[in-house]
């Protein structure tokens, strides 16, 4: 006659079977995550002279975005120093669609915001419109100020602004207003194309308006 377990025995296995399937699942389901869109030090991308962890006052007219829109032809550098002024203003605002304050922000509403408040230039509400602005550009083109566009899973495209050494400006869904890296595995893998709202002409007319 085979003796049976005790029923109190049964259950401690059963519960630790159930804790380790809990664990491997979770941890499957974090990684996952975090291979999508991992967190990211914002401050190692900080301004010139800032110390890490070092605040620039929230303000979304700093003296970056004013020397953008009195010069003609601003430099990269400097149109990268006022994007990241800009990431500084609107960082840690959370994701929402359709929503368009710090209160709750979507991709395509923060790049409108950023382009009208840093070049006083007015682009398409949408990224489906936005997606038609200026020229397209190769990857390896890529300069400060220019948009990046994705295709992820689910209905919505996704769009960014690029400040440079291969990030990029963004509302993300899952962690709200961040600067990314175009080489994660899941924005390579989803890039779609870039574009050039900026042109010289267009920022030459910004200059001349600002210097009146």
């Amino acid at each position: 006659m085979v003796a049976l377990p005790h029923p109190a025995v049964t259950a401690v296995r059963v519960v630790s079977v159930c804790a380790v399937v809990a664990v491997l699942t979770g941890c499957a389901g974090s990684a996952s995550r975090q291979s999508m869109e991992p967190p990211e030090d914002y401050f190692s991308l900080a301004l010139p002279g800032l110390a890490k962890g070092e605040h620039l006052a929230m303000s979304p007219a700093k003296h970056s975005n004013g020397q953008v829109r009195s010069l003609q032809t601003p430099p990269p550098t400097l149109i990268r120093q006022a994007l990241l002024e800009q990431h500084q203003r609107w960082a840690g605002t959370p994701y929402r669609i359709g929503g368009s304050s710090d209160s709750g922000i979507d991709c395509s509403a923060l790049v409108q915001n950023v382009f009208l408040d840093t070049f006083n230039l007015e682009l398409p509400r949408t990224t489906g419109d936005q997606v038609h602005e200026g020229r397209p550009i190769d990857r390896q083109e890529l300069q400060a100020g220019d948009l990046v566009f994705f295709r992820p899973p689910g209905p919505y495209n996704h769009v960014g602004i690029y400040v440079g050494d291969g990030r990029f400006l963004h509302a993300s869904s899952s962690q709200g207003v961040i600067i990314s890296n175009l080489n994660n595995s899941y924005w390579k893998r989803y890039y779609w194309q870039s574009r050039r709202a900026l042109e010289p002409t267009n920022l030459a007319q910004l200059g001349d308006r600002f210097m009146q």
